[in-house]
């Protein structure tokens, strides 16, 4: 009995190796398991190629504007390439703050206080090994407004300070009341719709370098807030309408308010995912009608995602339109004057 039991193990286990090795053969040897996966992957790019990779959709309200765009922020009328295994909104937005990497920054903190008696926490990245822009006085500012609970860690911040510097240009991280570390002092903390703390973090980042190039740039809410002081600096917004809890309407209601879009009277660039659910409440003909405005749609995209590239650890699209922008704005900003 024992020799049997051993009998029917050799044998189930040479017929294991057997049907193995011809499923093997059979499916790969004879070429159509080969075929399957080439026929699958030529249709799945055909797909992307003709679906997914599309050019942005660039809106201006002006001829000047868009020229200047075309000319030195050529990233907006490029095609846009999702994460080939990840380019769905929902998956975009879930990824990026796993997979994207934190470059090391070095900043330097500082607390103003507020007429309330509250405080802000600014961290600093001066730059002053800075080759390009050895003057601190006239080193150009670039202020950064991370989103709702966002600070000067987070890991698309830290892209922005890297290409900064690589442009040899100063940056600051404007980070709400309490979120950062420091001592709330108030009972006050942040909110949307108000606008008093960052209103006076621009006056005093300008007080400090006032014959500086200054620029800003708002993720998610940041540029929500920002796109309500619109009079003291050129500027950058990269605003993600995807959300599965917030009524889209609402969201875009509050960072695209018609009649500020109306009294922009410098340089605004808004970078967005266009979502078709959402896509008629975006304001596009008001946007048409103040030649400061541009507005840069792309079909895919999650929330402050934009992944690009096989395995998306650094810059994003989003990373590029920044670079672009700033620089095309610090050097040939006078261009639109």
């Amino acid at each position: 009995m024992q020799r049997l039991a051993m009998d029917l193990r050799m044998l189930s286990r040479e017929l294991s190796l057997y049907l193995e090795h011809q499923v093997r053969v059979g499916f790969f040897g004879s070429g159509v398991g080969l075929s399957l996966i080439l026929g699958f992957s030529v249709a799945y790019a055909c797909y992307y190629l003709s679906s997914i990779a599309k050019k942005p959709q660039l809106v201006t309200g002006g001829e000047s504007f868009s020229r200047f765009l075309q000319d030195h922020c050529p990233v907006v009328t490029e095609t846009y390439y999702p994460t080939v295994w990840c380019w769905e909104s929902r998956g975009q937005t879930l990824l990026r703050p796993f997979i994207t990497s934190k470059p090391p920054v070095q900043y330097r903190n500082e607390l103003i206080k507020t007429a309330d008696g509250g405080q802000i926490s600014l961290d600093w990245f001066d730059n002053d090994n800075s080759t390009r822009y050895m003057d601190a006085s006239t080193r150009p500012t670039i202020l950064l407004l991370p989103g709702l609970t966002g600070t000067s860690k987070e890991s698309y911040i830290l892209h922005m300070i890297h290409l900064s510097e690589e442009l040899g240009y100063r940056c600051v991280v404007f980070n709400n009341r309490g979120v950062a570390g420091e001592n709330l002092l108030t009972p006050r903390t942040y909110c949307c719709a108000n606008t008093e703390d960052l209103e006076t973090v621009i006056h005093h980042v300008h007080s400090l370098y006032p014959s500086a190039p200054f620029l800003a740039a708002g993720v998610s809410m940041g540029g929500i807030r920002k796109c309500r002081v619109y009079n003291y600096a050129r500027l950058l917004f990269f605003n993600y309408y995807y959300s599965t809890t917030t009524d889209p309407f609402l969201l875009l209601r509050y960072a695209f308010p018609n009649k500020n879009l109306m009294i922009i009277f410098f340089s605004l660039l808004l970078l967005s995912y266009c979502h078709p659910v959402w896509a008629e409440a975006i304001p596009i003909e008001t946007a048409k009608q103040n030649p400061n405005v541009a507005l840069v749609l792309t079909s895919y995209g999650g929330h402050i995602g934009f992944l690009e590239g096989i395995w998306p650890r650094q810059s994003t699209y989003m990373d590029r339109v920044f670079k672009q922008f700033v620089q095309a704005m610090v050097e040939h900003g006078h261009e639109l004057s």
